[in-house]
């Protein structure tokens, strides 16, 4: 019954149509809180586009406004912005985004719903989740992340969502070109070029964007070319067509990881020559936005994925599961060849997504009502294929099955997987600023593994004992609802916000089959439950701009790694998991009083996490915390402004963190998971950048870990390492940044004016 009244409720304004009382236009007389813009960041208003944002927890970083070489790309200044952000920095200028936020694991980013102009971009946001794509900063307009209540609107991820609103055509050019350069540590080099161009009804903009460098470690250079288009049609003011293609290639060559006595020793230090890393990403997407009138929009979007992966490397002789692969050899004969075959894995990815969308706004009884409904439909064919690569020294993506036919590490996979989601959200707008927003998402999954694998038994010698080929195949499919609500209330220049709402995450294709000696996937592994809820406030007060909150996520069926005695590692549920805490960004205007040409924003940003397992049937877990929760993670600094001149100094601090679920500490040295278990110690870094801005375009400068600290975010379990990765020591760039363009008459005329 209580469901039932749910769904009436949400239903309701399709049900009184034609009792509203304002059947020309409707304004929403909500408050507006109208928030300090300090050190770019800011919050979503209650309706943004085709979303709906209140009550909810919201972060925008606006990135025309942050103080850095956008060229470096370096994480952590973009997202300092972010509050409770953990990062992996395992790779340079940002080519595999890995973030995570109370407890979930960072990489690739893959417990975050991740889009770009609201549309996935990743392989599949259900069965693969991994970010491989990042957009270059230099493209992007601003950041938005909406924490676990985004789950109603855009799936059903734990973290949330994650969407990069890019840069589009200038709207008072008729063209415009832009060139950026960055020139850095280690080889760095970056060049970015766009372009405008404007016509009657149709708009059009562009980038094509290179990082290369040599990286500072040796076997670690990159190189990546980044496109993105943009293509415009409004003939009039109902209707907006807009097609964008999105292109990547990189190819990174990976020094492999660690061990923590290696790191002490020698934190450049690189004994993996010819492991690489290659991706190919291919983006279509288009959508039709009709707007009949100012209360109603109706958006249609369809979106194409083709793309590949490719991650090829020695990493320990896979018939001998006893050694440990950090510190093993890569053997070369007298004659400088290579005596063992490379690790091939192989992805292909292919994915199809249509989805529409109706936001509705309307008056009942004198009061606003926003209305949000839409329906998805997804469907993707994954294929996957893991094998004997060549025992050469360059970047040949190519298996070598029938010269290396006992190589232990053999499957191929298919993986299609099917989608089907409606959702909708409702504000009801109340008296004295209040409004409620109660939300549900329905969704269909089906998961599914097609395929083979060959197990083959070695003696102690190494030679074949048994060999078997065996088929592995999966199919689940379920169906479940979301339930949600928000609630809000706005004064001037301040809200109080509270929202709740379930989540869920679907078993992806790596939990339910990786071949790998070392890994063992529990076959009664099964989705992840929860739900997350905040409370907090956020506004400006005088000088002072703030957002805090508290927070609550719950996370049943937790899906980690546990050793056994042979260091293998299972993947399995480990229970149920609790992470609370308190998250707050405070910023200060401290010359907002006096008559100066300087600007002095002052900013912290402060997350307190605890967590704990609170159930688990593996031994030595229950009670222990959870992987990737540091507890203090502090992100401060100062940004001072004037009219030509901008400067930041940032410093961020993290406390200790483990990586496994039995919490670890370092292993003694020589042992099978010396350099992959054990926790991240404390660090901090300290991080400074400037700009100088005259007419034609910019200067920026700056020197990324200031204080040349020797820390690490990263204990990878397999590829790029395995072992510790350490992070990038002290580096510097220097920008040039020039822009031509042609205003269009009013503009001319309005500069004029002033």
């Amino acid at each position: 019954m209580g469901f039932k009244r749910f769904i009436l409720l949400l239903l309701l304004p399709l049900m009184t149509y034609g009792q509203s009382t304002d059947t020309t236009s409707v304004v929403l007389n909500e408050i507006e809180v109208k928030e300090k813009k300090l050190s770019a960041r800011s919050s979503l208003k209650s309706v943004e586009g085709m979303s709906i944002y209140s009550g909810k927890k919201s972060e925008v970083v606006s990135l025309d406004q942050l103080v850095l070489n956008k060229g470096a790309n370096t994480t952590r200044q973009l997202f300092a912005g972010i509050t409770g952000l953990t990062i992996f920095e395992n790779d340079d200028a940002g080519l595999q985004l890995s973030i995570g936020s109370r407890g979930l694991d960072p990489n690739r980013s893959s417990n975050f719903n991740t889009r770009q102009n609201g549309y996935d971009i990743s392989a599949d946001p259900l069965g693969y989740p991994e970010s491989y794509y990042t957009p270059t900063s230099d493209g992007i307009e601003r950041i938005e992340v909406i924490r676990g209540a985004a789950s109603l609107q855009y799936g059903s991820q734990f973290g949330g969502l994650l969407n990069f609103r890019m840069k589009g055509p200038e709207k008072d050019v008729l063209w415009s070109i832009e060139n950026s350069s960055t020139i850095g540590s280690y080889g760095l080099r970056t060049n970015f070029t766009s372009a405008t161009l404007r016509k009657g009804p149709v708009s059009a903009y562009g980038y094509f964007n290179n990082r290369k460098s040599q990286g500072f470690r040796p076997n670690s250079a990159f190189n990546a070319d980044h496109s993105f288009i943009q293509l415009n049609f409004t003939p009039n003011e109902a209707h907006k067509f807009t097609f964008e293609h999105t292109y990547l290639y990189y190819l990174a060559q990976q020094p492999g990881g660690l061990t923590d006595d290696i790191l002490k020793s020698d934190p450049f230090f690189s004994n993996r020559s010819r492991n690489f890393f290659r991706v190919n990403w291919n983006l279509l997407h288009g959508n039709w936005t009709y707007s009949p009138n100012v209360k109603t929009t109706i958006k249609v979007s369809a979106t194409a994925l083709e793309a590949n992966r490719f991650s090829l490397g020695f990493r320990g002789i896979p018939s001998m599961i006893n050694l440990n692969p950090i510190i093993t050899i890569d053997e070369q004969n007298a004659d400088g060849s290579f005596v063992y075959e490379r690790d091939l894995i192989a992805g292909q990815f292919s994915n199809r997504t249509a989805e529409a969308k109706v936001l509705r706004r309307y008056r009942y009884y004198d009061q606003p009502r926003v209305l949000l409904f839409g329906i998805k439909a997804f469907q993707s064919l994954n294929l996957s294929e893991q094998g004997p690569g060549s025992k050469g020294k360059n970047a040949d993506f190519s298996f070598r099955w029938q010269e290396h036919s006992d190589y232990p590490n053999q499957s191929s996979f298919t993986f299609p997987n099917l989608n089907l989601a409606a959702f909708m959200e409702h504000i009801f707008f109340l008296e004295n600023g209040w409004s409620i927003t109660p939300g549900i998402r329905m969704e269909h999954i089906r998961t599914e593994a097609e395929g083979f694998y060959t197990n083959i038994i070695f003696d102690n010698a190494g030679n074949v004992i048994d060999r078997n080929e065996l088929n592995d195949d999966f199919s689940f499919s379920r169906g479940f609802a979301l339930l949600g609500i928000g609630i809000s209330k706005k004064e001037m220049n301040k809200e109080r916000y509270f929202n709740w709402s379930q989540n869920y995450r679907s078993v992806t294709f790596a939990d339910i089959r990786t071949v790998n000696p070392t890994f063992i996937i529990d076959p009664e592994i099964k989705d992840e439950k929860g739900w997350t809820s905040d409370w907090g406030t956020r506004g400006n007060k005088g000088p002072w701009g703030y957002d805090a909150n508290l927070f609550t996520l719950y996370y049943a069926n937790r899906i980690g790694i546990v050793f056994n005695n042979r260091a293998q590692r299972v993947r399995k549920n480990i229970g149920a998991a609790l992470m609370y805490g308190i998250e707050s960004f405070i910023s200060y205007d401290l010359t907002s009083k006096s008559q100066s040409r300087w600007e002095i924003d002052l900013w912290t940003n402060t997350a307190i996490t605890g967590s704990n397992y609170i159930q688990s049937d593996v031994p030595n877990v229950r009670g222990k915390r959870v992987e990737f929760v540091p507890l203090l993670n502090l992100k401060t600094g100062a940004t001072v402004k004037s009219e030509k001149w901008s400067f930041n100094l940032q410093v961020s601090a993290l406390t200790k963190q483990f990586t496994d679920v039995e919490n670890s500490e370092v292993g003694q040295p020589g042992d099978l998971r010396d350099g992959i278990l054990g926790p991240i110690p404390a660090y901090n870094v300290i991080d400074f950048s400037g700009v100088y801005t005259p007419k034609w375009g910019a200067i920026d400068f700056g020197v990324n870990n200031l204080s040349n600290s020797i820390y690490f975010t990263r204990r990878a379990l397999g590829y790029p390492g395995p072992g510790i990765i350490p992070s990038a020591p002290r580096n510097i760039y220097l920008g040039l940044r020039i822009k031509l363009d042609n205003k269009t008459a009013s503009s001319r005329k309005n500069n004029s004016r002033r």
